[in-house]
């Protein structure tokens, strides 16, 4: 209902935008001229310079168009603004434009009392719904931002519900929708005054092009290898327009765009500090990694009781051994017949197409049954909700077994892997993955292939595979699936600043707490799920 509630909306305003102006003033046209703005600015001075503030108004909201290209192309974009959104609303604005200027009494107000008696309320109903629609873009986008965070580490986790199985990128966040309802109550019942209300959704709105001008520019050095007189020009022309905008919004910071700057700030003390926490808990899983040598000296059996099942100790280390698989046969000295340590990893691409999805090595002897596996997705990528994720595991486990009898250079470990070449353990580089959308037919009719073979039954890969090693994973799968992960707390060191005291021990703890636990995230199911206490000092 989206669309054609926007398109009705267009094409009324559209409409009585020419109406306007084919009865109070046909010459309006004229005010297309650039020189009537030069004119303007001239005789005003310092006066037009701040009414800048208030005129930026009339694009706020035609922006979000163009946030839109993380959910259409570009050219769909050019094409609807182009045809439809930009005469759409200059016919509006220069038939308000010509209503003024004959009824000056009228300025409050001045676009409803515009509007023919004869349709105002048919007007007046597809502007709300309009507003509604308006409001549900912002939504959304919001939910595909914070989601993309959350896989880049930049935002505490939340819970992610994928609302369609057949369309990517549709997602509902309850934590965020609470939290944008009581910031809009908020403000409405804060404020109580729509100019306060513009003046701070003026200052948001050209910070963001101001800030977008510069990532821009970066984007054409560093990415698309542009020279950089080309990029310097590009910043002072459009940066140099923004900047006399951002300087007459930030005029109004008393009347109420100090509130888009103090939520930034907040949001950016969030980011911050959750992405400094995540960056020191890897760090401290990096350097506390359980030594190799001293697993493969106690023999085969370990040292250890070895029950039934398969056992996947989820960590963030791409190799070696990590402490809390240490911490755990410590307290309690038995572990599966299975051992798989999966490291899930979010890489900065939108996605990673399921042929490079699994990357799998084998650690330690073969006789340890111990194997390595990296998930990667990308940050637009459903986590383990459109397939079976322990199905395809094994069945990963149990090609990667075969293959690795099929080379003959015998067991594939960690090593091994680097000396010849058959698998980059450290291999997240995205410029050495193929990322396809997932939303192509090609890669669903795929994933439903692999999903209806291995679902086919343990049957099939005992007749294709031979017994040992791939028939011990398939009994193993049968006597079922734990999931181990590391459940750590923080804590900033004595020796520590009273900041970072501050950040480790009461804004990481307290968002630590309160955010989503990892096996919401990663789907893990509660009664396969066995958590691992552990402290680190930062």
């Amino acid at each position: 209902m989206f669309a054609p509630i926007v398109t009705a909306w267009l094409l009324c305003i559209s409409s009585i935008g020419i109406y306007n102006i084919l009865r109070w003033n046909p010459h309006i046209f004229c005010a297309l001229s650039p020189t009537y703005m030069l004119k303007f600015l001239k005789s005003t001075g310092i006066e037009g310079w701040i009414s800048l503030g208030g005129v930026v108004l009339s694009i706020t909201g035609v922006e979000m168009m163009f946030a839109d290209l993380g959910h259409f192309s570009a050219l769909s974009i050019k094409i609807a603004f182009t045809v439809l959104v930009y005469p759409s609303l200059i016919l509006a604005y220069m038939g308000e434009a010509a209503f003024l200027s004959r009824h000056h009494e009228d300025l409050q107000g001045s676009f409803y009392k515009a509007i023919p008696e004869a349709v105002f309320w048919p007007v007046f109903i597809v502007a709300t719904f309009a507003a509604v629609v308006a409001s549900q873009a912002a939504i959304s986008a919001t939910f595909s931002i914070i989601s993309q965070c959350c896989a880049l580490n930049c935002f505490p986790r939340v819970k992610i519900v994928h609302t369609s199985r057949k369309i990517s990128g549709q997602i509902y966040i309850p934590e965020v929708n609470w939290m944008l309802m009581c910031l809009c109550l908020a403000v409405t019942i804060g404020l109580r005054d729509t100019n306060m209300m513009g003046h701070a959704y003026g200052l948001a709105v050209t910070t963001v092009m101001l800030v977008t001008t510069c990532l821009m520019a970066m984007v054409m050095i560093i990415v698309w290898k542009l020279q950089i007189f080309t990029a310097v020009a590009f910043l002072v022309f459009f940066g140099s327009m923004e900047l006399l905008y951002i300087s007459a919004s930030f005029c109004k910071v008393p009347e109420g765009g100090w509130i888009p700057l103090a939520l930034s700030l907040i949001f950016l003390t969030v980011m911050y500090v959750w992405n400094y926490g995540t960056l020191q808990k890897h760090q401290f899983d990096a350097e506390n990694k359980v030594s190799m040598n001293r697993i493969l000296r106690l023999g085969p059996s370990l040292g250890m009781v070895r029950v039934p099942g398969i056992g996947l100790i989820y960590t963030n280390l791409v190799t070696g051994v990590p402490a809390v698989f240490g911490h755990f046969v410590t307290n309690l000295p038995a572990f599966h017949q299975v051992l798989v340590f999966v490291c899930v990893k979010s890489v900065q691409v939108p996605y990673v197409c399921e042929k490079e999805r699994f990357l799998i090595s084998r650690v330690g002897r073969k006789e340890h049954s111990m194997f390595r596996c990296i998930v990667r997705y990308g940050y637009k990528n459903l986590q383990q909700e459109n397939y079976d994720f322990e199905n395809t595991l094994v069945s990963e486990l149990v090609q990667f077994v075969e293959k690795e009898k099929e080379s003959g250079l015998g067991p594939i470990t960690e090593e091994s892997s680097r000396e010849f070449g058959n698998l980059d353990i450290e291999a997240l580089d995205a410029s050495e993955l193929t990322f396809n959308d997932p939303s192509h037919e090609e890669n669903s009719v795929q994933s439903s292939h692999d999903i209806q073979v291995m679902k086919s039954g343990d049957e099939q890969l005992e007749n294709s595979l031979p017994k040992e090693e791939s028939l011990q994973i398939l009994k193993a799968r049968e006597s079922g699936l734990a999931y181990i992960l590391g459940h750590s707390h923080a804590k900033a060191k004595k020796s520590s600043s009273i900041i970072k005291q501050v950040a480790i021990d009461i804004v990481y703890a307290f968002l630590s707490r309160n955010c989503r636990g990892p096996d919401v995230v990663l789907n893990v199911p509660h009664a396969s799920l066995l958590e691992v206490g552990m402290i680190y000092y930062v």
